[in-house]
């Protein structure tokens, strides 16, 4: 082979290795193209995935607040009626027993401890009654842990029978 025949060969040869190396370039390009997009695609489906998470945390705590106050406010509806039907119980007890003598005292007595009570029931409401334990807690701490260490022990004992 003569020189003149070698040169334009290895010049075609040249020429495909940088042609070559020019399509390994550009489809390294793509490559790093597509991977870059499909990371952008996961991390988007990911941040979708998380918001629509979060919505739906935000749903469920809204929905049980609602319920608890539902039954909260319920809870203060049965309080109130227990105090109406203490007062109608006092009017029924001042209406059907003796006005005289000690049985009308006694009589006289528990128509007006019902009626307070239910007036109490009425004024308070459950969250006014758990303010008033609160406060009778902090004045009498140690009658309270006492009492308490006494419904307990009274508690444990019947569970265990």
């Amino acid at each position: 082979m003569s020189n003149a025949t070698t040169r334009p060969a290895q010049t075609e040869a040249e020429k495909a290795k940088q042609a070559a190396g020019q399509a390994a370039g550009h489809a390294g390009q793509a490559a790093q193209d597509l991977a870059h997009a499909a990371g952008q695609k996961v991390q988007d489906v990911a941040q979708a995935a998380g918001q629509k998470a979060q919505d739906l945390a935000h749903t469920a705590g809204q929905k049980a607040q609602d319920l608890a106050h539902t039954a909260g406010q319920k809870a203060e509806d049965a309080t109130s009626s227990l105090g109406s039907g203490m007062k109608t119980a006092a009017d029924k007890v001042r209406e059907n027993t003796p006005h005289e003598g000690m049985l009308g005292k006694a009589s006289e007595a528990v128509a007006s401890t019902l009626e307070k009570g239910g007036s109490y029931l009425q004024d308070k409401n459950l969250s006014g009654m758990a303010d008033d334990v609160t406060e009778m807690i902090k004045r009498n701490p140690i009658p309270a842990v006492l009492i308490g260490v006494g419904l307990g022990f009274l508690l444990g004992r019947t569970l265990r029978s």
